[in-house]
Formats: structure tokens, C-alpha cells, sequence
């Protein structure tokens, strides 16, 4: 397999071009019993381009 670098400047900038979803799940127990349980989700994506979707939601279709 080749090996390629890639400035982190290009990897943000195909991450928030297509967005990233990341979810996880955090659970504190004691002896077997659950006492918190924290789920997160989060989407990162780029401002520009979710308004550009939304413009062309709205446009008239021809």
C-alpha cells in the first residue's frame, strides 16, 4: 500500500465538505449497576454547504 500525506488543512477541508457524524455512549457503574449513562451525537458539517442545500430544497423545480 502506498503511503500519502495529507496537510490537515485538506483533511478538514473533505471532512466538512461532506460531514461526520460521531456518536458514543458513556457509562459509569458501581458492582455491576449502572448509575449514569451519557449518550452523544454530533454532526459536524460545514455552514456553507448545509446553506447551499437548503437554497437548492427551496428552489422551484423546472
Amino acid at each position: 500500500m502506498e503511503r500519502r500525506e495529507v496537510a490537515l488543512v485538506d483533511l478538514l477541508d473533505r471532512v466538512l465538505a461532506g460531514g461526520v457524524v460521531i456518536t458514543g455512549e458513556i457509562t459509569l457503574c458501581i458492582a455491576d449497576i449502572d448509575l449514569v449513562r451519557i449518550s452523544l451525537r454530533a454532526l459536524i458539517a460545514s455552514v456553507r454547504v448545509e446553506a447551499e442545500e437548503a437554497e437548492d430544497d427551496h428552489q422551484p423545480r423546472s
